[in-house]
């Protein structure tokens, strides 16, 4: 069988050897609450290497203390951090793995004690706090924050970073009109609402010279939220600024009651590559390799982002290689049970 699951893809100057992609998940691991790799972080993202996943693209990391979802998250905020990340990219790419980090700001739905910060001062529901309203001097520091992490995923050694645009998080509470009620430059018309990301995404651009995806969450499930118009209008900006890839999530931006099922938001991949004309990523309860081919031979997506799955079984691209038909080499280690 000619699968295209298994079919190297490049973006600029990085191939990878598949179209699997372990999508970025808090692992909340930094029991001393300072950001730093933990043993657990590199057995973690090592053991899916091991298994043979195309590209690896760790859990959403601060560019800033106060913009971690919980005081357990990795951080990319300090100097600091740039050892114990390189020791990860270290252990993926010793497999033959890619590597990508994800650069994220909670925003107003940060679990922390202290201040939080959002576009405007709305909480998330009754148990979040509410966030103070940034000005446009905090605006600009977090965007220099974005830029710094930035460098240090270079210094690092990633291949890619993902820009983390979704789920309700920072750069999605001023993207959408639910949550970003700001009457300055940075709010109103979706042009305005746009701006935090597409000068994230220069700022980011200006320090590291590989691959650059964006998380969207390209349902808000809510009648006043952007519309599908709304997000082709921004995958368009993204594309004319040179994103290589948008990752299709949904969701996260306001609470609400979400029907999941297979493949529930690989609509959303499709729409946005076929009328975009920009590379995405198909992500959600995507779970065999009949699935991920059927999306990838149909042309609805560029790569398969896999979350859960992975966390089930780390050796996942073996179980569908199998269910494929396709002979995939693994450690030389586990020959003797591989084949």
């Amino acid at each position: 069988m000619n699968t295209k699951l298994f079919e190297p893809i490049t973006f600029r100057n990085v191939t990878l050897k598949n179209r699997i992609v372990m999508s970025p998940m808090c692992m909340y691991s930094c029991y001393n609450q300072d950001g730093l790799v933990t043993p657990f972080h590199i057995t973690h993202y090592e053991s899916r290497a091991a298994g043979q996943a195309g590209l690896i693209i760790l859990e959403a990391s601060a560019v800033q203390p106060e913009g971690r979802i919980s005081a357990e998250d990795l951080g990319i905020w300090s100097d600091e951090h740039i050892e114990g990340l390189k020791q990860v990219n270290q252990r993926i790419h010793a497999h033959g793995a890619k590597s990508g980090i994800q650069l994220a700001h909670a925003g107003r739905k940060a679990d922390l004690e202290g201040e939080i910060f959002a576009p405007s001062a709305i909480p998330f529901n009754e148990d979040f706090k509410t966030p103070n309203e940034m000005t446009l001097d905090q605006i600009e520091n977090t965007i220099k924050a974005f830029k710094d992490a930035a460098r240090r995923a270079k210094q690092a050694q990633f291949d890619l970073v993902e820009i983390h645009a979704a789920h309700g998080y920072l750069i999605n509470q001023f993207l959408s009109p639910l949550t970003n009620k700001r009457t300055d430059e940075f709010g109103g018309s979706i042009e305005n609402r746009y701006r935090l990301l597409q000068q994230v995404i220069d700022a980011v651009q200006s320090e590291f010279d590989g691959p650059i995806f964006v998380r969207i969450s390209a349902s808000e499930y809510h009648e006043d939220g952007n519309q599908m118009d709304e997000f082709l209008h921004i995958s368009s900006q993204m594309k004319k600024q040179h994103v290589d890839l948008i990752d299709c999530s949904s969701g996260g931006v306001v609470p609400a009651r979400i029907r999941t099922y297979p493949g529930y938001q690989v609509r959303f991949a499709e729409k946005i590559k076929q009328q975009a004309k920009i590379p995405t990523g198909a992500v959600g309860k995507i779970t065999s390799g009949i699935q991920a081919e059927e999306i990838l031979q149909n042309d609805r997506a560029d790569l398969i982002f896999v979350a859960r799955v992975f966390l089930r079984n780390p050796y996942w691209p073996k179980q569908v290689a199998d269910e494929l038909g396709i002979e995939l080499s693994g450690p030389v280690q586990y020959n003797r049970g591989w084949r």
